[in-house]
């Protein structure tokens, strides 16, 4: 595959979705920063907005914004099309929305699963589904799915969020069997925790970032590893590494790994 054109960010097209929190909008400030034209998407106007007229600040290059909830089919079609007739060329989409739920599997009840899986999942195929046309039309593309290492290494009161972010896992890895002939990379990133906005709705007591210490994550460190993948053939990447280590001993030992996770996964 010849992605070499993408590690150029100036002048590349990207779109980030979730961009107005966490690790979307940490991506958005350090791409902007390298004069990327960026289109930002996320369900938050005022936000976007403001994050909008910060990235333009320090860009040469084009901010756009649209506000889309991604889990609402015909709006993401609408949407694209708006893209695609201002945008001629989309070179990287990645993929940062998403939110989730700690809470004991037979406490919440369908309406969640439900919600969730249509913003983890279906909003983010169906958008994936158009940028990909597009970027199999050119010739040259990549796609950035945000999964979790918590769709690898299950735990307790995260059973939904775990299976939506196997979802995407899963889709990125037949994606990209599927786009490599038309030099199109699907990168999937699995981070661990990351101290962001997105533990205010997850996590209800409040507690658990403080509990886990040295393994949270820093979304600006995050942003920096996903933006050294561009135009790189990384197939995934997995952070912290001793998160990865873990996912690969709980292969060689699961009924070891299942009684850790048990024991430490459970400090939500």
């Amino acid at each position: 595959m010849n992605l070499a054109p993408l590690k150029h960010l100036q002048s590349q097209t990207i779109i980030i979705t979730g961009a107005s929190s966490g690790i979307g909008r940490q991506l958005a400030f350090k791409l902007a920063n390298q004069n990327a034209n960026l289109i930002l998407i996320a369900r938050n106007q005022t936000k976007l907005v403001e994050l909008t007229q910060q990235c333009q600040v320090l860009s040469d290059g084009t901010v756009d914004y649209y506000s889309l909830d991604i889990s609402v089919a015909k709006h993401v079609k609408t949407t694209f099309e708006d893209i695609q007739n201002k945008h001629k060329r989309i070179e990287i989409l990645i993929n940062a929305a998403g939110f989730g739920d700690f809470t004991q599997f037979n406490q919440t009840d369908y309406a969640l699963w439900h919600k969730m899986f249509k913003v983890n999942v279906l909003g983010t195929m169906l958008l994936t589904r158009y940028a990909a046309q597009m970027m199999m039309e050119q010739k040259l593309g990549q796609i950035i799915n945000l999964g979790s290492m918590g769709g690898k290494i299950a735990t307790p009161k995260s059973a939904v969020y775990s299976a939506t972010k196997a979802a995407v896992i899963a889709f990125s890895d037949a994606l990209r069997l599927e786009l490599r002939p038309f030099n199109v990379q699907v990168t999937t990133i699995n981070p661990g925790p990351v101290e962001t906005e997105f533990f205010q709705t997850a996590d209800h007591t409040g507690q658990y970032l403080k509990s886990i210490g040295g393994l949270k994550l820093q979304p600006q460190q995050l942003a920096e590893d996903i933006i050294h993948c561009i135009g790189r053939p990384v197939r995934e990447l997995n952070r912290p590494q001793i998160m990865q280590l873990a996912y690969v001993g709980y292969q060689l030992f699961p009924y070891v790994g299942d009684w850790l996770t048990a024991r430490f996964g459970n400090q939500k």
